[in-house]
């Protein structure tokens, strides 16, 4: 029969599959000797068999039932007693941190009779009705399914009407007729009274931990952070240590380093005569941890020495959660903290000079999200002018938005394309879609530490919390500040996460510290640890990867930007970019050419700009690849829109005019030329072989500026793509079309100019039959934008605004194929194509020029694939480099990646 409960003494943090993170860190925990309440895990193996069936696995309750006559006898108290009552806290614990998605019922064993007794044993009747509404509050909610603002509703009246702010002001009689509200509530909204019965209300609370792994918060935050669904939770059920005992006790979240920066240091928050929900809920503002240090210099320096056991235990950032009871501390849960972008770096580094871990280790813990977050522009500090409000500086970065205060206006006007800052007093599980939604989070209470700060980091997201200056009224959708000043919801503010600030109306922006290096090494004073952090993670994964890392770039000035930021040469040079602009007539004239020397001569006016192009950016590139794509779009592109000529020539008409005769030139080339579906149509290499002279013009100008190069004393090296190949023979007839003006620019000019042609796998056929095309190919380049579209069947540019939400949202996709390779069919496309183009020609060159070549989880599969490079976006290729290093690592002891 399967085992489906352990106490703490059984496990560790090795078993995290099991017990879940919170379980099995607890009992990492009780394993080295530090004071954890006692208590045992119910498996996610058991959350998983109930909800397969909907009712708990044969067996789970003796097991259960074992366990807690073994707590009880230790603790010389049996659940819920009249006389000194033993209380129990039941809290969700998912392998996968999922802070806040899941539930948690503390003072398990309290009912009416028991609460008596607590308040005897303890000396504090206060202390005694404080812990029976909250049991009351979170089973009525979590288990009951009440709306869980009928209870905060009624509690806020209650404050109201004695005239106090917080909770801690409110007396044992007004806690007492709080509990009766509460429970009133709970038979007017189920029907059912709350249950008496301790063993009773053990037993619901932990299904209902069970059950809100599929709750709709749980689905969206797994969605949000790729975490699988069929993972379920484990159930920690523990003693219960109280916080709420009065000044001498209290509750708190300590990190062993700065979460926002990475700094070293005890950072956290701490609340005195409060549990421990009380902190993460931020419904009190708390005080900086530092402050216990005064208030109770005992607790504090037992607390930073079992911090500092843990930090080197676990060899990393620790996130803990503590209760001091009347004097004497507890360790209630460590986990390994969520950070920053730039707390991972800079604690990476940190870790690594200091011998904890290894430069690889070093290496798997940051990520290539976290350093495109770094990218990203920061608000210009000479423009920012005085601030609205200043609050906690809970995760960085700048974010400008219209501000709403709910999560459905966040979400509604996030959909219909606008950006939005959303405002609470404090956020709880609930505003999650709205977090998402909004570029950045700011609420009036709360600290470090607080939900809204600990989800925001996770995500990335901006948020400052605890701006206590604000008056946020929900109500009448407005914030006050300080001087009196009243902000609507609408108004568009700036926020900025790193210095805990937020503005009125826009700010601009300014490069990142992280870009200024790249571009020059430029050396920023106030963000030189992190800039420096992460030059020596890039110096690590160019160490260790195997893949190169090209970029796509179309001009000169792209080209030499890529190359600053670390780039190997060109992946993708698109030559349709050059017939832009001016350019673009006479690509008209070639297209409305009527014989063959109009068309001669259109395409002799193009061929110096070309080569002037190509000139520029293998001058950009000297000594390394680039490899230019032939013309891809169809024809019609580079004409008027056909809808525009048709009403000016109709116009035209109706004034009695005659139209333009240049416009009805165009109107019936654009009619001659039009397609149902111009992505499958005439494009890619089929121009070249049905518009003569065009590939001739190309590989001409991309040859003589070769050859202008090699005469100047430089080192190019072109490489020519041939687009939208779907049979060899496409390859073979324009293969030899290049092969013969190559030979006449050789001959012309004296230098022998030899580039290797290839050709983008960008079409099912052509990775089914890539063995035939490397007969003729020289390098194969994926296309994995067009690839992915005529695999799905999609056109990218009307599928996503039309169902892609939705079929996100039913889990269809985990993420749009379009960020993220879509493994299962295009991957296995890839995977066919790399295995027979080796076949067929073993030194065949192979890379990637879509645009998951910049895709962090897409490079770690392209590395897998065997491909040689590569290449994305010049802004993306230090996201690249860090990626093919990270990828080169994995499988490798240190790869564990957080």
């Amino acid at each position: 029969m399967a085992r489906y409960v352990y106490d703490f003494t059984e496990g560790g943090r090795d078993m995290a599959d099991l017990l879940g993170g919170k379980g099995s860190n607890l009992a990492e925990m009780t394993r080295l000797g530090l004071p954890v309440p006692p208590g045992f895990t119910l498996t996610t193996e058991a959350c998983r068999a109930f909800l397969a069936t909907g009712g708990e696995p044969a067996g789970l309750w003796e097991e259960v039932s074992a366990h807690l006559s073994a707590l009880e006898a230790s603790a010389g108290r049996v659940l819920g007693e009249p006389d000194d009552p033993l209380l129990l806290s039941v809290r969700s614990g998912a392998k996968f941190s999922m802070p806040g998605m899941m539930e948690t019922i503390l003072d398990i064993g309290l009912n009416d009779e028991s609460v008596h007794g607590l308040a005897k044993v303890s000396g504090s009747e206060r202390f005694a009705w404080d812990s029976y509404r909250r049991l009351v509050q979170m089973f009525g909610s979590t288990v009951m399914g009440v709306d869980s603002s009928l209870f905060e509703r009624s509690l806020a009246l209650l404050k109201d009407l004695r005239g106090v702010r917080d909770d801690v002001h409110l007396t044992a009689s007004d806690l007492t007729e709080l509990v009766e509200t509460y429970k009133n509530l709970i038979h007017l909204e189920t029907g059912e009274h709350f249950p008496q019965s301790p063993a009773e209300q053990l037993r619901r609370a932990v299904l209902a931990v069970f059950g809100s792994w599929n709750g709709d918060r749980a689905r969206l935050y797994r969605r949000r952070e790729h975490i699988a669904d069929d993972l379920g939770t484990a159930v920690n059920v523990q003693r219960m240590v109280f916080g709420n005992l009065g000044p001498d006790s209290g509750s708190g979240v300590a990190f062993t380093r700065d979460p926002a920066t990475g700094r070293p240091g005890l950072y956290g928050d701490y609340l005195p005569d409060a549990q421990g929900e009380d902190v993460v809920a931020g419904i009190r503002n708390t005080v900086p941890l530092s402050e216990l240090a005064r208030l109770d210099p005992e607790s504090y320096a037992r607390l930073r020495a079992h911090t500092g056991t843990l930090e080197r235990h676990y060899r990393d950032l620790c996130d803990i959660e503590f209760t001091i009871e009347r004097g004497t501390l507890w360790m209630l849960q460590t986990r390994v903290g969520k950070r920053t972008a730039e707390a991972a770096f800079v604690l990476a580094a940190e870790l690594a000079d200091e011998g904890l871990i290894t430069p690889d280790e070093a290496l798997a813990r940051v990520s290539g999200d976290g350093l495109a977050r770094l990218m990203f522009p920061r608000f210009d500090a000479s423009a920012t002018g005085t601030a609205l409000a200043r609050g906690v500086p809970a995760s960085p970065g700048a974010a400008v938005g219209a501000v709403v205060f709910d999560t459905t206006r966040a979400v509604r006007r996030a959909a219909a394309g606008e950006k939005v800052v959303l405002v609470r007093q404090e956020t709880t599980p609930d505003d999650l879609p709205g977090m998402i939604a909004a570029q950045a989070v700011l609420t009036s209470r709360g600290g470090k530490t607080s939900h809204a700060a600990v989800v925001a980091r996770g995500m990335g997201k901006v948020c400052v919390c605890g701006a206590e200056e604000l008056t946020v009224d929900t109500e009448t959708r407005r914030f006050t500040t300080a001087d009196g000043a009243v902000v609507e919801e609408g108004t568009v503010v700036s926020v900025d996460g790193s210095a805990g600030a937020v503005y009125a109306g826009v700010v601009p922006l300014v490069d990142s510290a992280v870009i200024r290096y790249l571009e020059d090494g430029r050396d920023d004073e106030g963000a030189r640890h992190m800039v420096g952090a992460v030059a020596r993670a890039l110096s690590r994964a160019d160490t260790v990867r195997r893949l190169e890392v090209r970029a796509n770039a179309d001009t000169p000035e792209d080209a030499a930007r890529a190359r600053r930021f670390g780039a190997q040469g060109i992946g993708l040079c698109r030559t349709e970019h050059m017939f832009l602009g001016e350019r673009r007539k006479l690509v008209e004239q070639m297209i409305l050419a009527g014989t063959d020397a109009e068309r001669d001569r259109a395409l002799a006016d193009l061929l110096p700009l070309q080569r002037r192009d190509f000139a520029g950016i293998l001058e950009a590139m000297d000594g390394l690849p680039v490899t230019i794509r032939l013309l891809d779009p169809p024809l019609h592109e580079f004409l008027p829109d056909r809808t525009d000529l048709a009403v000016r020539i109709a116009a035209a008409e109706a004034r009695g005019e005659e139209p333009d005769a240049h416009h009805v030139a165009l109107l019936t080339a654009v009619n001659r030329m039009h397609e149902e579906n111009p992505m499958l149509g005439l494009r890619g290499v089929r121009l070249g072989l049905v518009v003569p002279g065009l590939v001739a013009m190309q590989v001409r100008a991309i040859g003589e500026a070769v050859a202008e190069r090699l005469l100047s004393g430089g080192a190019p090296e072109a490489e020519i793509m041939v687009p939208l190949v779907g049979d060899v023979r496409e390859l073979r007839l324009v293969r030899e079309e290049v092969r013969g003006v190559l030979a006449d620019v050789s001959r012309e000019t004296g230098v022998t100019v030899d580039c290797p042609v290839g050709t983008m796998i960008e079409l099912p056929r052509a990775a089914l039959t890539a063995g035939r095309i490397a007969e003729e190919a020289e390098f194969f380049s994926f296309g994995t934008n067009d690839l992915t579209q005529t695999t799905w069947g999609f056109s990218r540019d009307d599928v996503e605004a039309e169902f892609f939400s939705a079929y996100l949202d039913k889990g269809v996709f985990p993420t749009s194929p379009f960020e993220t390779l879509d493994r299962d069919g295009v991957g296995r496309l890839v995977g066919i194509a790399v295995a027979e183009g080796r076949a067929a020609r073993p030194d065949l060159k192979i890379g990637v020029c879509g645009e998951h070549g910049g895709d962090p989880d897409s490079v770690h599969f392209f590395h897998t694939a065997g491909l040689d490079y590569v290449s994305c976006s010049p802004f993306r290729v230090p996201v690249a480099r860090l990626e093919a290093g990270r990828a080169a690592l994995e499988g490798t002891e240190g790869s564990d990646s957080r």
